[in-house]
């Protein structure tokens, strides 16, 4: 059952908690604090933000998502469900609370909606070639 959690739930859940304070910094937008500079060397300096960091995890756990839609079988089926209360959840929170009104979000946003339609056109794709190898036979 814990493999078909969404994984695009951590940074739903990591947002909201940096977004109301109970990680990180409490200024206005935390989501442009730097995490680290780097200096290039074509002399200018690369700096990875809070958000970027966001971006890049939820880059890493839409990869794993769509691994996870290759799956066949009843689990997928609860798995594409529950991604989609998670894109559901996302699309209502950037609606209605200021906080979620980013860029970030909205990224973090699409990236759960390419989750949902990637797995149904997986799960879609694979049947619809198991119906065409079965009646050949």
């Amino acid at each position: 059952m814990i493999t078909n959690v969404p994984l695009m739930v951590v940074p739903l859940i990591v947002y909201n908690l940096v977004l109301f304070g109970l990680i990180g910094s409490n200024v206005q937008s935390p989501w442009d604090d730097p995490i680290f500079l780097l200096d290039m060397i074509s002399g200018a300096t690369w700096i990875m933000t809070l958000g970027d960091l966001m971006i890049v995890l939820g880059l890493i756990l839409l990869f794993f998502e769509i691994l996870k839609a290759t799956r066949v079988g009843s689990n997928s089926i609860i798995d594409h469900l529950l991604s989609t209360f998670i894109f559901i959840a996302f699309l209502v929170e950037f609606l209605i609370v200021g906080g979620a009104a980013t860029a970030v979000f909205f990224i973090l946003m699409m990236m759960t909606m390419i989750d949902v339609l990637a797995g149904f056109s997986v799960s879609i794709r694979s049947a619809t070639r198991d119906v065409s190898l079965g009646g050949g036979l």
